[in-house]
């Protein structure tokens, strides 16, 4: 029978869970979801609220239609698990019932649908879950639900018969913020919890008094009731209904002296103020109602759970064309001996009118809710009454620190056996993800990462350097696990006072920043490290705590260790090496510079002596001179040639 641990509260049977034997579906394109930025409304008023919606039939591979024409996806956004078929299918008269996703240990304790929204915003969340034997072992599970990290309903072993075959809807309004819907499973003992189908639909932000009850509550349905009328809505009838709602007739919580007395009402007039914003109540909500004959109050008596707070809804129409004028009917409206108000519908709005108020019952010390309309002037009159719990959201893991522990997921290829699904940290109530240990930040406003424990857990991925965004981890223990690559740059915050990364394949240099680090533990042997460990690293063994570096052939340049080469290091040049090769290339620049200076200067010198060489002024003497001898003995010749002398040579001496 459905029902939660104490700390939160118990699910009533009778009031939370609609035992419908038809699905709530709506229409739907062939696309993940419809989503426009404005609805008309029948009364040409228009919703100022993004229109998403997802019906997703789980365990179904393929899409399908139901009677009223609207479509349901096939089973998408999970975590994991595996899907079957109800054992009698032919007794549900929708494909959406006849199909289950459940979720055996071997996927872990925790899984969750995960599904994508356009828009953060205020959601109609429905679920249907049903067993009727579907694993052929005659044993219903025990599981727990969480929506956005909050519990909200719980089943426990054994169900009602009726439950067993028929199944049951549950359904609540939360708000969802980070554009994700977190819908999540949790199995107790071994049970692998069961979800037959899932309905998501937006709403107006400010619908059910959004202001004054907050945003960080979730609305769970304790009863939606219609009165003098069977049941109906999208999905059960072709009655509409903006939200998606369905209605429940109210004849199973009237007290037993109402019961002889209660008579119904209908109209088909039109009624005024329906359908209007932030609510959006259906025209046929008011055009049915209950009364009663003999001048006694009407009594509702319904189920609830006690220390929470409830939000209840009341409505009425005067659709009894008898009653003319205010005063006519009159009555108080009382919850559990407290008067509420005294209610005249017809003063109020008129004849054939929509008229809601809403009360909400503070710490309710009883597992009863009694509402009575006791008479003033006439018989009392109402058309609808709904109950919500107010559940306070759960606190929710810092939203860094969950895309961190989301990336060490992909990073570290955590098996699907540790259930590592939805927020590593909520619901509080449930343990964390395996391995993982949280706690309250300093302001008490939400969780962070306090320890991470996956020894000997057959890791074979790398460390993600988003590791880094985890602040407040105090403990991190991956060892004897096959991790390769490098420690991340950023591991090691102020809060990491133990590190065992030891027997893995780790590489590259210890990082600069666990210096930084408050370390007691460290153990980093069995790995394939190297370069020069930081002094403040190897200070924790000497400062009393532990440290273990074995085991790493490249590390160096502490005691034990090797000296660390001079300027080679980690495969590359040292830090030594990298000073060595500046220092040498400012010599060598220096000098270049030196000797072009001094030409410069020796330049300077001679800029204005133009007169050639010595050796070659010589040089040109001595040719001018012979050119002079050789002009002369050729005057010679011509002259005794004249005379009429013989010639000589003018080689001859």
């Amino acid at each position: 029978m459905p029902s939660s641990p104490s700390s939160l509260f118990l699910l009533s049977l009778s009031s939370l869970f609609l035992l419908l034997p038809l699905s709530l579906s709506s229409p739907f394109s062939k696309f993940p979801f419809t989503l426009s930025p404005l609805r008309l409304r029948s009364d040409n008023c228009l919703s100022l609220f993004a229109d998403t919606s997802f019906f997703i039939d789980c365990g179904s591979p393929e899409p399908s239609t139901d009677a009223f024409n609207r479509t349901w996806l096939p089973d998408q956004f999970y975590s994991g698990g595996s899907t079957a078929v109800v054992s009698e299918p032919l007794r549900f008269r929708h494909v959406a019932e006849k199909t289950v996703r459940y979720f055996p240990l071997s996927f872990g304790k925790k899984n969750c649908y995960l599904i994508p929204l356009p828009s953060s915003g205020r959601y109609y969340i429905r679920t249907f879950t049903v067993y009727d034997n579907y694993d052929g072992k005659s044993h219903s599970p025990s599981f727990d639900v969480s929506v956005e990290g909050t519990l909200v309903f719980s089943w426990r072993s054994p169900w009602p018969e009726h439950l067993l075959r028929d199944g049951s809807y549950s359904d609540l309004f939360a708000f969802v913020g980070d554009g994700e819907l977190d819908l999540c499973f949790y199995s107790i003992a071994t049970d692998p919890p069961i979800v037959g189908s899932l309905e998501v639909i937006q709403v107006d932000p400010s619908s059910y008094d959004a202001d004054g009850t907050g945003k960080d509550v979730l609305l769970v349905n304790y009863g939606r009731l219609t009165c003098g009328s069977d049941q109906w809505g999208p999905g059960f009838t072709n009655d509409t209904d903006s939200f998606g709602r369905s209605w429940q007739s109210d004849e199973e919580f009237w007290s037993d002296e109402t019961k002889p007395l209660a008579r119904s009402l209908s109209t088909v007039e039109k009624i005024k103020g329906v359908d209007q914003a932030p609510n959006y109540f259906p025209v046929k909500l008011y055009q049915t109602a209950v009364t009663v004959t003999g001048g006694g109050p009407l009594v509702y008596e319904l189920e609830v759970d006690a220390k929470l707070d409830y939000l209840m809804w009341f409505h009425f129409s005067e659709i009894d064309s008898t009653v003319k004028k205010g005063g006519e009917r009159v009555f108080d409206l009382v919850v559990n001996e407290e008067r509420v108000r005294r209610v005249d519908v017809f003063n109020e709005v008129g004849g054939f009118a929509a008229y809601s108020l809403n009360y909400t019952v503070k710490n309710l010390s009883s597992t009863t809710l009694t509402v009575k309309l006791s008479p003033v002037s006439g018989a009392p009159i109402i058309s609808g009454l709904e109950t919500y719990a107010i559940v306070p959201a759960d606190m929710a893991t810092v939203p860094e620190q969950m895309a961190a522990m989301r990336a060490l997921k992909d990073s570290l290829r955590v098996p699907d056996r540790m259930g590592w699904n939805g927020d590593p940290c909520a619901p509080t109530s449930w343990d964390a993800w395996e391995g993982v240990q949280c706690r309250p930040n300093p302001q008490g406003s939400a969780l962070v990462i306090f320890q991470i424990d996956l020894g000997s857990q057959g890791l074979k991925g790398i460390i993600s350097e988003q590791i880094s965004l985890l602040t407040d981890l105090n403990s991190l223990n991956l060892s004897s696990n096959s991790l390769t690559g490098p420690l991340p740059s950023g591991l090691g915050h102020k809060s990491l006072a133990s590190l065992d990364l030891s027997d893995n394949q780790l590489t590259g240099r210890i990082p600069e920043s666990l210096s930084t680090s408050s370390l007691k533990l460290v153990l980093l042997n069995g790995n394939e490290l190297e370069g020069k460990v930081p002094e403040e690293v190897y200070s924790v063994g000497v400062h009393g705590g532990i440290i273990d570096l074995s085991g790493n052939k490249g590390l160096c340049g502490v005691p034990s260790l090797p000296s660390c080469p001079l300027l080679w290091e980690n495969g590359h040049l040292s830090k030594g090496g990298k000073i060595a090769i500046a220092v040498s290339c400012v010599a060598v620049l220096v000098l270049v510079l030196l000797v072009i200076y001094l030409c410069c200067i020796w330049r300077g010198r001679h800029d204005y002596d133009f007169a050639p060489p010595t050796d070659l002024t010589s040089l040109a003497a001595k040719r001018n001179r012979y050119q002079r001898q050789k002009s002369l003995m050729l005057l010679e010749m011509e002259s005794q040639h004249a005379k009429g002398m013989p010639t000589l040579p003018l080689n001859s001496q």
